[in-house]
C-alpha cells in the first residue's frame, strides 16, 4: 500500500435483521434469522418462496411522499445507509464536499423499476412507462443520488461484479483516498432484487434454497445438507478517511482498511474454480499489501453462501491462502443469518467484520448443524463468542469468476 493511510470513521445500514446497525449487530450477536416468507409478492408459483427481506422500511418517511414515489428501492435503501454513515462518522463533509468520493455497487441495480417498466409496456405500450424508470434502473443511481443527498462532489460511479459489488466498492473507494484524489468516501453496495422476475431467474438455474417449510433454517453455510443460497436485500455503507484528516478531527476510527486484493477466475460464467487459485491469491494479495502473515489473521467473515460449489471452493482457497493458520482462524458466514444480500453483501460484511473487532464478539454461522467434510475450517457455530481480533478478513466471491478480499486492523 502507499504511505496514505486509510480508516473508517463511519458505518451504517438497512438490512434482514434491521434498519439500522444497531438493530443488525443486535440480530447477529444473538444468531437471528431474518429470513422469512416472502411478502412482497405471491411466491405461491416459485419453487423457492423465501428471501432475507428488509422489513418495516418507510422510504415516505425517509425521502418524503413526493421523492420516495420516484425513487427506486435499492436507492432508498442506500441513502438511509449512507445517512446513518455520516452521522456515525460525526463528519461535517461542507469543507471536504469537492474531495468527498462515492462509490457504491450493486450487481442489478433498479432492476424492480426496470422490471415494472417492461409489464408495463406490455399493457400499454411506452405511455404507461413511468417517467422516472429509464433513470431510476441504472446501477449508478445509488450513488449518484447518495451523492446529491449529503453533498459529496468528489469523484462518483458505481462498482458491477455481481457478488463482490459491495467489497470491490469498499476497496476502489480507499483507492481513490490512497492516490490524493479524495480525503473522504463513502463506500459500500445496495440491493433490492426480490421480485418475481429477480428470484424467478435464480430459481430457473437451480441457485436457491428450497426450504420453503423452514426458512430460517434454509441459509445453511458449510453444512452438509445445504440446498443453495437464500435471496436477501438491503444496503450497507461506511465512511472511509484519510487517517490523518481522522486524527485531525478527533474521530473515533472503528478500524484501518489495510489491505485490499482482487483477482480474476476468468473461467465459468457463475461456478467458481473449484482450484481456487485465483481466489486464494485474493486473499494473499490483501495480506501482502497490509504487511501482514497469515498467523495474523484473527478472524474470517466468509462468502459463505450455503451453495455446494462455492462452500466447497471458498474452503480450498483459504486453505491454499493460509496455509496451516487456516486450521484455527475462526471463519462465520453471516449470510446463515441475512441471506445473500449479492451486490451489497461484501459491503454489510465488511461492516460485520470491522463490528466484530470493535466490539470484540466473533458472530456464528447458524444452522452448521452437519459441517461438510469438504468445509473443514475452524467455524463459529451456532453461536457466537467474545473474541479480540487486531486482523480481520472480509472475502466475497461474484457470478463472472469476481473475487474480493478485505482486510480490517484495528487501530490503537
Amino acid at each position: 500500500m502507499t504511505g496514505v493511510r486509510v480508516v473508517v470513521t463511519g458505518m451504517g445500514c438497512v438490512s434482514p435483521l434491521g434498519n439500522d446497525r444497531a438493530s443488525t449487530w443486535d440480530g447477529l450477536r444473538h444468531g437471528r434469522s431474518g429470513v422469512a416468507r416472502i411478502t412482497a409478492f405471491d411466491p405461491s408459483d416459485l419453487p423457492s418462496q423465501i428471501a432475507g427481506e428488509v422489513k418495516g422500511f418507510d422510504p415516505v418517511g425517509l425521502l418524503g411522499r413526493k421523492d420516495a414515489r420516484r425513487t427506486s428501492r435499492p436507492v432508498a435503501l442506500a441513502v438511509a445507509a449512507a445517512r446513518e454513515a455520516v452521522a456515525d462518522s460525526g463528519l461535517d463533509l461542507r469543507p471536504v464536499a469537492d474531495q468527498t468520493a462515492v462509490v457504491i455497487g450493486s450487481g442489478v441495480g433498479g432492476f424492480g423499476m426496470a422490471e415494472k417498466a417492461v409489464l408495463a409496456h406490455a399493457r400499454g405500450g411506452y405511455r404507461r412507462i413511468s417517467v422516472y424508470a429509464a433513470a431510476q434502473m441504472l446501477v449508478d443511481m445509488p450513488a449518484g443520488m447518495v451523492a446529491a443527498d449529503v453533498g459529496a462532489r468528489g469523484a462518483n460511479f458505481a462498482v458491477v461484479s455481481a457478488c463482490a459489488s459491495g467489497a470491490h466498492s469498499i476497496g476502489e473507494a480507499a483507492e481513490q483516498i490512497r492516490r490524493g484524489d479524495a480525503v473522504v468516501a463513502l463506500a459500500g453496495g445496495t440491493e433490492a432484487a426480490i421480485t418475481p422476475v429477480g428470484m424467478a431467474m435464480y430459481c430457473a438455474i437451480g441457485a436457491l434454497s428450497r426450504r420453503n417449510d423452514a426458512p430460517e433454517a434454509a441459509s445453511r453455510p458449510f453444512d452438509v445438507d445445504r440446498d443453495g443460497f437464500v435471496s436477501g436485500e438491503g444496503a450497507a455503507v461506511v465512511v472511509l478517511e484519510e487517517l490523518d484528516h481522522a486524527l485531525a478531527r478527533g474521530a473515533r476510527i472503528y478500524a484501518e482498511l489495510v489491505g485490499y486484493g482482487a483477482t480474476a477466475d476468468a473461467g465459468h460464467v457463475t461456478a467458481p474454480d473449484p482450484a481456487a487459485i485465483q481466489a486464494a491469491r485474493c486473499v494473499n494479495l490483501a495480506l501482502a499489501k497490509a504487511g501482514r502473515s497469515p498467523a495474523e489473521v484473527g478472524y474470517i467473515n466468509a462468502h459463505g453462501t450455503s451453495t455446494a460449489l462455492n462452500d466447497a471452493a471458498e474452503t480450498r482457497a483459504l486453505r491454499l491462502a493460509l496455509g496451516d493458520a487456516a486450521a484455527t482462524i475462526p471463519v462465520s458466514s453471516t449470510k446463515s443469518m441475512t441471506g445473500h444480500l449479492t451486490g451489497a453483501a461484501g459491503a454489510l460484511e465488511a461492516m460485520i467484520t470491522i463490528l466484530a473487532m470493535s466490539e470484540g464478539f466473533l458472530p456464528p454461522t447458524i444452522n452448521l448443524d452437519s459441517p461438510d467434510p469438504a468445509c473443514d475450517l475452524h467455524h463459529v457455530a451456532h453461536v457466537g463468542r467474545p473474541a479480540a481480533p487486531t486482523l480481520a478478513l472480509s472475502t466475497s466471491f461474484g457470478f463472472g469468476g469476481h473475487n474480493a478480499c478485505l482486510a480490517f486492523a484495528r487501530v490503537d
